[in-house]
C-alpha cells in the first residue's frame, strides 16, 4: 500500500512566436482496480481554453487551445494516487474460451495487428511454439513476457515513438514502449486480447516516505484472462503499488500523454520531467 504524489512537467520552446496551439493531454491517472485518485490537477501556461472528456477507451482527456501568441508553453500534471494492488490471481481461461464471442468479439480491437505492434515472422513462430506447449493462455502470456525481457535490451535513445515492433526486435533493443508493443503483437498473434498501459513507475523498490525522486513515464501490458491482468515486460514484474495507471488503449498512439499542433513558429524543442514522492 502506498500513496504517491506525481508531478509531470512538459515544456515547449518555440523558435519564434506560436500564434496558436491545439493539444490533447492524457496525463490524469484513473481510479480503478488497485488504485484510487485522491487529487489531480492539470495546469497550462499560457492560460488556455480547456475541455475535459473521456475517450473511447475510458481515458480522461483534457483538450486545450492556446489562442494568444506565445514563445513557450508549459503543461504540468499534479496527481496524488493511493495504490493497493492485490497479488495476481491464477489463470482462469482456457484456449477454447478465447474463441468464444464473449472474448473474441468483445475484445476484437485488442486482437488487431497494426504495423506498430505486429511481430516479425521469426518471433511469431517462436510465440506459436510457446502457445502450443502452454497449458493456458495465462501461462503463455507470462512466457512471452519473459522472452521479450530476456532478448530485448533496455536501451534509451535507440528508438522513438514511431518505431515498430519489427524494428525493435531486429536491433534487440528499445525502451518500455517497444517492449510493450512486442508483447502486444505476440499475444494477439496467439489469440490473446492484450492492451497497452501508460502510466508512471516509482523507480525505487524501497521507496522512502517523503523523498522526491526523478521518475519516468512508463508502459506495460494487460491481457484478458477473465479480467485484465497486468505485467511489466521491461522489469519482468507484475505491477505492484509503485505502478500508477494513467491510460489504456490498443497501442501507444491511443494513450500519448501529450500531443498537438501549432501554427506560426517553425519548430519547437521539448523537455519532460517526472518527479515522484511517496507520501504514505
Amino acid at each position: 500500500m502506498m500513496e504517491l504524489r506525481i508531478v509531470h512537467t512538459t515544456g515547449f520552446e518555440y523558435d519564434g512566436l506560436a500564434l496558436a496551439s491545439y493539444n490533447q493531454a492524457r496525463m490524469t491517472p484513473q481510479t480503478g482496480p488497485g488504485q484510487i485518485v485522491v487529487h489531480t490537477r492539470l495546469g497550462v501556461s499560457p492560460t488556455p481554453w480547456t475541455y475535459d472528456y473521456r475517450d473511447y477507451f475510458g481515458n480522461e482527456v483534457t483538450s486545450f487551445e492556446v489562442l494568444d501568441p506565445h514563445e513557450s508553453m508549459t503543461v504540468t500534471a499534479v496527481s496524488t494516487v493511493h495504490t493497493d494492488r492485490p497479488p495476481a490471481t491464477l489463470p482462469a481461461l482456457g484456449w477454447d474460451d478465447l474463441a468464444t464471442p464473449g472474448v473474441a468479439d468483445r475484445w476484437t480491437e485488442y486482437l488487431a495487428l497494426p504495423p506498430l505492434v505486429a511481430p516479425p515472422d521469426d518471433l511469431a513462430a517462436r510465440v506459436r511454439e510457446i502457445a502450443a506447449a502452454a497449458g493456458s493462455p495465462g501461462e503463455a502470456a507470462r512466457e512471452v513476457c519473459a522472452l521479450v525481457h530476456a532478448e530485448v535490451d533496455y536501451r534509451p535513445g535507440s528508438t522513438d515513438t514511431t518505431t515498430s515492433a519489427v524494428d525493435a526486435w531486429a536491433q534487440r533493443g528499445g525502451v518500455c514502449q517497444d517492449m510493450a508493443h512486442l508483447v502486444l503483437g505476440c499475444l494477439r498473434t496467439i489469440g490473446i486480447p492484450a492492451r497497452y498501459v501508460s502510466g508512471y513507475l516509482h523507480p525505487q523498490a524501497d521507496a522512502r516516505i517523503g523523498e522526491t525522486v526523478q521518475g519516468e513515464s512508463h508502459a506495460w501490458v494487460e491481457w484478458w484472462d477473465d479480467g485484465w491482468h497486468g505485467f511489466d515486460p521491461t522489469n519482468d514484474l507484475e505491477p505492484g503499488d509503485r505502478w500508477v495507471v494513467v491510460a489504456t488503449g490498443r497501442d501507444y498512439l491511443d494513450v500519448r500523454p501529450l500531443h498537438g499542433i501549432f501554427s506560426g513558429a517553425g519548430t519547437s524543442s521539448m523537455f519532460v520531467r517526472v518527479d515522484v514522492t511517496r507520501i504514505a
